[in-house]
């Protein structure tokens, strides 16, 4: 993946360090979102397939680690803002909890938008923002399982397996995804749209590192798996639909309906086998599993609301 634009000064100096650039880092006070969850997004990808021409090495770098957990602080901030901080909850409680969650949830109806009135080229530009997701979709959780022991950890690879398709190459989600990217003639590249979408979208992806690459956050990593596992099925099952409405043939929604079914299982393995068993085996963590979970449905509606809203006033969802 290519280094992308910055998008305010302190992104601008990162990428130009990590180019090869000699001036050095001296700011660590982003202009702005855009820039904040730009730079949060160059340190996590380093953590993941990394950039084109940059060394690895820059992973593990002090400075640059130094930067990156400052950017996070001022992210955490903004979660205590939407959503609260962390409250201790009783263990026994937390899939009860989870469905509460789940269920007392109101953000806007993206999918219901994208099923019956969605144009392809909208379709196509909330492809482009999934993209950057569901590329390396599983991945981000998946750092989670060597921090994990018994049930929770047999549980999470459970869903892990047909995240990855069981070892089958072309029924990994991430390949799914790319026959639905080339049936909007898209770039397959991985990260090839990171340039065209808003900080809203990279705070999506940003909140998934920021909990997955922590140890100290493997509640909130598996309570956010659990949100996405308990709220996906309908939603999927809208996006096939809302396809299958603009033409898309059987490749086209193979991820959408492959969701429906999935998920479907996966909701009350995340809840029950992982979640409530990770609860019980770490209780001090159980209150991080449930807030891993108001995070990630709190920030997801935050992106879904933007979308509809550039597109309620004729305009795109992608930056200029």
């Amino acid at each position: 993946m290519k280094l992308p634009a910055p998008r305010g000064s302190l992104s601008s100096a990162l990428i130009e360090t990590l180019g090869g650039g000699v001036s050095p880092i001296t700011g660590t006070t982003p202009d702005d979102d855009e820039d904040l969850h730009l730079s949060l997004f160059v340190c996590y990808e380093l953590a993941y397939r990394g950039w084109d021409g940059v060394d690895d090495t820059w992973e593990h770098d002090p400075g640059l680690l130094r930067l990156r957990t400052g950017l996070e602080r001022l992210f955490e901030a903004r979660l205590h803002d939407l959503v609260g901080e962390v409250r201790p909850v009783d263990p026994a409680a937390v899939p009860r909890l989870l469905t509460e969650v789940v269920a007392a949830d109101d953000g806007p109806s993206l999918s219901g938008y994208l099923r019956g009135r969605a144009t392809r080229q909208q379709f196509r530009e909330f492809v482009m923002h999934r993209s950057v997701y569901h590329l390396r979709e599983a991945d981000p959780h998946t750092y989670a399982i060597p921090r994990l022991g018994g049930r929770a950890k047999a549980a999470l690879i459970e869903i892990q397996l047909d995240e990855y398709g069981g070892g089958v190459t072309e029924r990994m989600h991430q390949e799914l995804f790319k026959q639905t990217m080339a049936w909007f003639a898209l770039d397959l590249t991985y990260g090839a749209h990171v340039d065209a979408v808003p900080a809203a979208t990279l705070a999506v992806n940003n909140l998934m590192s920021f909990f997955g690459l922590h140890r100290a956050r493997r509640g909130a990593i598996l309570g956010h798996l659990a949100a996405y596992e308990m709220t996906s099925s309908l939603p999927n099952r809208a996006y096939g639909n809302g396809l299958r409405r603009l033409g898309g043939d059987a490749r086209a929604t193979a991820f959408y309906d492959e969701h429906v079914e999935a998920d479907a299982v996966h909701e009350q393995i995340a809840a029950h086998d992982l979640c409530g068993s990770f609860a019980t085996a770490e209780p001090e963590l159980a209150g991080q599993v449930v807030w891993g979970a108001r995070c990630a449905l709190a920030v997801d509606n935050l992106w879904a609301q933007s979308v509809l809203d550039a597109w309620a006033a004729g305009g795109s969802s992608l930056r200029a």
